[in-house]
């Protein structure tokens, strides 16, 4: 199950949030190397826009959980699916049209 992640932090002073931030960081990079994070970009300003590839909605709820933990944060949660997948359920509908 593929979501990409947009976390919305609460409004902090950046200095007052520096080592969190910093902990974020080591905290993700386990997660990109093993796969279950795909990417990361920090967003100008405050924030990250992260994509989770994971197998429950209980392994999304535990990150989510753990990210807030370090960072309180709101997230917006989008599924997503490959290319590849979304072509091919799209062909499926144009073979069935109606269905």
């Amino acid at each position: 199950m593929l979501f990409v992640v947009i976390s919305h932090p609460r409004p902090e002073r950046p200095s007052t949030v520096a080592g969190s931030r910093q902990a974020f960081w080591r905290w993700l990079q386990p997660k990109l190397d093993a796969g279950q994070a795909l990417w990361a970009y920090p967003k100008v300003g405050r924030g990250v826009v992260t994509a989770f590839s994971v197998s429950s909605h209980e392994e999304l709820h535990a990150l989510l959980n753990q990210w807030a933990d370090m960072i309180p944060a709101e997230f917006d949660v989008i599924p997503v699916f490959e290319p590849d997948q979304a072509k091919a359920w799209l062909s499926q509908v144009q073979a069935a049209p109606g269905s």
